[in-house]
Order: C-alpha cells, then structure tokens, then sequence
C-alpha cells in the first residue's frame, strides 16, 4: 500500500464522494510526473545539443512545478473546495500534455524524453479521470 493509499485510508473525515482510488491514482501520477520532469530538464542539460533543448527544458520544469502543486492540493481536504480543485487539475492536465507532446519530440533521439512523455501522459489521464469523477 502506498504512502498516498495510507494517508486517504486515515483520513479522520468522509473525503465528500470524492473517488478515493481516482484521487489516490492521481497524487502518486503527479508526485512521479514531477520527479520525471526535473529529471528530464536536468538529463536535457547534460545533452550535447542543450541549445536544441531549451524548449523541452521549460516545458519539463513548468510541469514538474504544476504537477507538484497539484499533488499537494490533492492531499489537502480540510475545506476542500472543488472549484478550486478542478481548475487545478485543468492546468495539470494542460501542463502534462504540453510536456508530453513537447518530449515526444525528442523521444527517438532522448530516451529520458520517452519516459518522462510517457509519465506526462499517464498523468494527464489521472487527472482527466478524477476530474469526470467530480460531477
């Protein structure tokens, strides 16, 4: 059991109809979709063509810090209050996409954009999902 699936499942209070297994799946994507980001954007530095990169470089970052942002609003259910939540998880869909297709461009050439593509993708989905799940 994951540390997330662990600290909903002790949440003292009702979690408001949110779906627990959605909103677990995407904390732990954007937990993981952020730690690939910034380790994309540093694996890009260390490229011989950084110059190339440079978009991909900032794409990674602005995700990594969208996607961080997203997991700790996530967490927090104290007064939760959906609008909030839902356009959060918005930018956090539009962020991963942009990064996804972003690193899909250099997927054939960077295997640390294929993967982290693949986490901004799966990340995407996430918050996709939980954001159907609101109503």
């Amino acid at each position: 059991m994951t540390v997330a699936a662990q600290m909903l499942d002790t949440y003292p209070k009702d979690l408001g109809g949110v779906d627990k297994d959605k909103l677990r799946a995407c904390i732990e994507a954007c937990v993981e979709c952020a730690q690939a980001c910034t380790a994309c954007a540093d694996a890009c530095l260390s490229e011989g063509m950084v110059a190339d990169l440079i978009k991909c470089i900032r794409t990674n970052l602005d995700c990594a810090d969208v996607c961080e942002a997203t997991g700790r609003v996530l967490s927090r259910h104290t007064g939760y209050d959906a609008n909030l939540t839902r356009a959060v998880l918005e930018a956090c869909a539009a962020a991963c996409k942009a990064c996804g297709d972003e690193c899909e461009q250099h997927a054939s050439m960077h295997e640390h954009c294929r993967v982290c593509a693949a986490s901004c993708r799966r990340c995407e989905q996430a918050c996709r999902d939980l954001i159907a799940s609101l109503g």
